[in-house]
């Protein structure tokens, strides 16, 4: 065994002791710094600023009314009416070109008799200030002066409808006719007047009759009507 003076196990005591208090105060400083919980402070968020990047992008910013499920209204839009294609505006329900009764007169032309026939043109002008058309047959229907109807309804001739445009102050004619009631012994009645009623509408124009007695009942009593034709007469 190797003898230590006394003095040099002193010294190297100390210095142990030294060694040791250092490391607890250093062992006692990590602790204190990393024990501390995050600071919260109280009270409101900051405000939104309405937008919220989404991740990715290149800056551009995503807002909320663009999770509304694609294809929904919007509310703002105007009852009636439907989005165009192109997402830019709305568009209006089509309005109808065809001449309604009100815009129109009518009356009845000269007759043009011929191989025992009658032939009256029935003729409809466009007396409003906009363009409309009238396609097909009319209505018409001889009434006494107390507004009863003489005879039967008149039949449709055959013929192709086509749709007559007329302007402001522009006419359609279609013809009216009827056996002669001195050649095919039809009984007969003179009418005050004809009502004429446009294609597809309800309401009826009414036409001083002067074209004499028409046939009722009996054989040949028969009133024809044909498709409308530009003009006021053949």
């Amino acid at each position: 065994m190797v003898y230590t003076p006394r003095s040099a196990r002193h010294g190297a005591l100390l210095a142990g002791t030294v060694a040791v208090l250092g490391l607890l105060t250093a062992c006692g400083n990590g602790k204190d710094v990393h024990s501390n919980p995050p600071i919260t402070a109280s009270g409101t968020a900051a405000p939104a600023t309405g937008t919220t990047k989404t991740p990715g992008s290149s800056g551009s910013a995503t807002s909320a009314a663009s999770a509304a499920p694609s294809g929904a209204v919007s509310p703002s839009a105007p009852k009636g009416t439907t989005p165009s294609a192109s997402g830019g505006g709305t568009t209006a329900a089509a309005t109808s070109a065809r001449c309604h009764t009100s815009e129109l007169r009518a009356s009845v032309g000269r007759n043009d008799p011929g191989a025992g026939q009658e032939n009256f043109p029935v003729v409809l002008t466009n007396r409003s200030g906009r363009t409309c058309t009238v396609r097909g047959f009319p209505g018409a229907a001889f009434v006494s002066a107390s507004g009863t109807q003489l005879g039967a309804d008149p039949k449709r001739e055959s013929g192709s409808p086509t749709t007559i445009t007329l302007r402001p102050g522009q006419s359609a004619w279609a013809g009216l006719t009827f056996s002669n009631p001195g050649v095919s012994g039809a009984r007969t009645a003179t009418p005050a007047a004809l009502l004429v009623t446009p294609p597809d509408e309800r309401d009826s124009l009414k036409v001083a009759w002067t074209g004499g007695a028409v046939p009722v009942s009996g054989n040949s009593s028969s009133v024809f009507l044909s498709v409308f034709s530009p003009g006021t007469a053949p």
